[in-house]
């Protein structure tokens, strides 16, 4: 459905996100939803990437951008400080990465900021970084490995793998983050088809993604 106005795009966003709303109350609770977190320094803070999820046909990358400059602009209040997002139009899944205090402190900057808020926070360590390489298609992968069965260090070990192998694909790894309670590893690459990074994946350690979404990248 196209839509003419980026202000009713957002509206409709905000109306979907209710839901979610609903749906996140419960898990923040506990964390006390309605406290001000105060400002942190850099240092104290853990890294995050949160996911959301509206639906197909329920967000458009302009529209995302728009949120995150209203995040940008109440992140301070919280000790948050949002760095990169990433926007699946597709499937209407958005992924942000914030350095925060706590889970909390992010679940407030989105309230105020516009209302969208995370269906899941990943406590998340950073990897190795590479530049990018050019206009290739950008795709984020998930790897569900379960709770307790990965750690930063083996992550390390098969990422050097995939970068062993990648320029065989034509793929390109840029960045990945892991969470070791969960068991879940993102990883972000360039690659002409998402079927060059699976390739890739599964000849250098074989730890294929539960799913890949092409993505538009925002930030700060």
């Amino acid at each position: 459905m196209k839509i003419n106005s980026l202000f009713t795009v957002f509206v409709s966003l905000s109306l979907v996100s209710s839901a979610l709303s609903a749906q996140s109350t419960t898990a923040y609770t506990a964390q006390g939803k309605n406290s001000k977190s105060s400002v942190h320094s850099p240092e104290s803070n853990n890294l995050y990437l949160d996911k959301h999820v509206l639906g197909p046909g329920k967000v458009n990358y302009k529209a995302v951008a728009d949120a995150h400059a209203r995040d940008l602009a109440v992140q301070g209040k919280y000790g948050v400080r949002f760095i990169n997002y990433w926007v699946d139009e597709a499937s209407g899944t958005i992924y942000c990465l914030a350095s925060s205090p706590d889970t909390s402190a992010i679940h407030n900057a989105h309230e105020e900021a516009h209302g969208l808020l995370p269906e899941k926070i990943f406590k998340v360590k950073e990897g190795k970084k590479s530049a990018f390489t050019d206009e290739t298609n950008l795709y984020l992968d998930l790897h569900e490995l379960g709770p307790g069965n990965v750690t930063a260090k083996d992550v390390a070990a098969a990422h050097e793998k995939d970068l062993a192998t990648q320029q065989k694909y034509g793929v390109n790894f840029i960045d990945y983050w892991v969470d070791e309670k969960e068991g879940v590893v993102v990883c972000l690459a360039q690659a002409k088809d998402s079927t060059d990074i699976i390739k890739t994946h599964k000849e250098a350690h074989g730890l294929l993604p539960v799913y890949i979404q092409k993505v538009q990248q925002g930030g700060e």
